[in-house]
């Protein structure tokens, strides 16, 4: 029997990169992926390629999270993975270059649709007697990116969330994750590509922060953050202690 046999999986930003590679991989190992995306007519085919399903949905909007949680239960009678993936790259920095529009989609994409998706996803996921959500978030949610510092702040904000709120939810048998990955075939490395190979950066596939969001899915840990880098195995990155107050 296939891994996720039965299963019915959310995929947010689901139409290209990342999450059209994560929605083929769940529906290879049995599971009903609904493809949810700002973009209805590469969501929807993606969805056709796999037989799978289409739920528009703007992460960035509270309400828009509910009725796609809704939505799927009603359509499949529930939901048991989610990968809260939909993000963008922010395109303005801080200084005389900020731009406010630009800042509220960067962090309504990539901070809010992670947190809006999580709190409706719980109640169905408690629903079914537990689950498993990973959030995309990147290295940059792990060091410092300097040439998107406002990018570099919403994936560190995904990563405390996951940290926080994982161990957490993990005695209502939901085990919330993230994945990390370095460059990666996507919308947002696009237009970085050919200056990210001209300065010796590998750009992994899509499938291969893929395969690390579907292995986390399978894993019985909650509030781990894996890193995903090219020539490396993915695995939970290892946060150092602050240190403790002296009390001499």
């Amino acid at each position: 029997m296939p891994e996720f046999d039965g299963k019915v999986a959310i995929v947010t930003g689901g139409a290209s990169g990342i999450g059209a590679a994560t929605a083929r991989a769940l529906a290879a190992r049995g599971a009903l992926v609904v493809i949810s995306d700002l973009d209805e007519p590469g969501g929807r085919l993606v969805a056709e390629a796999i037989g799978g399903d289409f739920v528009p949905c703007d992460v960035s909007d509270f309400d828009a999270n509910g009725r796609l949680v809704a939505d799927v239960v009603a359509r499949h009678g529930g939901v048991d993975l989610v990968h809260l993936n939909a993000g963008v790259s922010t395109g303005c920095g801080i200084g005389e270059d900020f731009d406010l529009a630009l800042y509220r989609r960067a962090m309504g994409a990539n901070l809010d649709g992670v947190v809006f998706g999580l709190h409706h996803a719980l109640p169905a996921l408690k629903a079914r007697g537990g689950g498993a959500i990973v959030a995309t978030a990147s290295l940059a949610g792990l060091v410092g990116m300097p040439f998107d510092s406002v990018y570099t702040a919403n994936k560190h904000a995904v990563v405390g969330l996951v940290r926080s709120a994982g161990p957490a939810l993990a005695q209502d048998g939901i085990r919330f994750n993230a994945v990390c990955p370095g460059f990666a075939e996507s919308a947002i490395t696009a237009p970085i590509a050919e200056a990210l190979a001209q300065q010796g950066f590998p750009m992994m596939t899509a499938e291969e922060p893929a395969a690390a969001v579907v292995e986390l899915f399978a894993a019985d840990v909650s509030g781990e953050c894996w890193f995903v880098q090219a020539g490396r195995e993915p695995a939970a990155f290892q946060f150092r202690n602050v240190p403790g107050p002296r009390t001499d």
